[in-house]
């Protein structure tokens, strides 16, 4: 993989972040920041409703993957909700109040609702700390713009099998954890560290300058996949089920691996794709070390 070219990688990995109620910590106490009310029958559990517990959700580092605000509500505490959102980076949504109305289900909801991950979120910092206790180079899955949360799940299912140390997942135009991933995941959810980004490209060459290479998965690809090195440090994108890598995620890439078709359909389900690169990658891994 021309590693003379590439810095070593620990040699410049960061300290991990020390984070209290992780998912790998103690886990918080989620109903603090339950509505006093019952729930419903059918409401989600990756609901968050009323201003007061939306703010206290914010506050306690509880990962969030979206805020709906009713159009239009400026007044009270709707602006600390608001101001706290855009200060952690929380995407924030304007929609009819009916929207919020029909998903709160009675609630008094005070033109707030947020949409909730089933477990906590990490940042990057934590995924390269966890590929060095187990003192194994990094091996990451960066999703870009992955829309399905079936895909997701699976492909969470596989890197568990493969022994992924992360999952990368934009901030905007992609799939969040929620309760279908959690559940398609079949568990791995809990296992597998998500890390939500934000330009995927920064992130590509942030990872770069700390010694990863980063291979993309496209048709256009100059070699079959298995004919690539895919040991070492790596980071290895998935694109989105229609359009694939884009095309500035792949002009950062060090190189494109294909599969081959032979069939009539000219393309692989995402999340089969990615299963297969995963697994070719743990095989070469594996007998590296033998």
């Amino acid at each position: 993989m021309g590693s003379e070219n590439k810095k070593n990688y620990s040699s410049t990995r960061s300290e991990a972040k020390k984070r209290e109620n992780n998912r790998f910590g103690e886990k918080r106490n989620k109903e603090e920041i339950r509505p006093e009310k019952d729930t419903p029958q059918g409401l989600s559990d990756e609901i968050i409703i009323g201003r007061n517990a939306v703010t206290e959700a914010l506050r306690s580092g509880r990962s969030i993957n979206k805020i709906l605000v009713a159009s239009g509500d400026r007044q009270g505490s709707i602006k600390e909700v608001i101001a706290i959102a855009i200060e952690n980076g929380v995407m924030l949504q304007e929609v009819d109040i009916r929207k919020i109305e029909e998903l709160a289900q009675g609630l008094r909801h005070q033109g707030v609702l947020a949409y909730t991950s089933p477990v906590d979120y990490v940042e990057i910092e934590d995924i390269l700390q966890r590929a060095a206790e187990a003192n194994e180079p990094p091996f990451i899955v960066l999703l870009d713009e992955l829309e399905d949360p079936h895909n997701l799940g699976a492909i969470l299912r596989t890197a568990d099998a493969a022994g992924v140390h992360g999952v990368l997942i934009p901030k905007r135009r992609s799939c969040p954890l929620s309760a279908t991933v959690a559940k398609t995941s079949a568990g791995a959810v809990e296992y597998v560290p998500v890390a939500r980004i934000g330009n995927v490209v920064q992130t590509i060459k942030d990872l770069k300058k700390q010694g990863l290479w980063v291979v993309g998965a496209d048709m256009a690809g100059e070699k079959n996949y298995y004919d690539a090195e895919l040991t070492g440090a790596l980071v290895l994108i998935i694109g989105n089920e229609g359009k694939g890598i884009s095309r500035l995620t792949k002009e950062n890439c060090d190189f494109l691996v294909k599969l081959p078709m032979h069939g009539t359909i000219n393309s692989l389900n995402a999340s089969v794709a990615g299963s297969i690169l995963m697994y070719e990658s743990m095989k070469q891994r594996m007998v590296k070390n033998n």
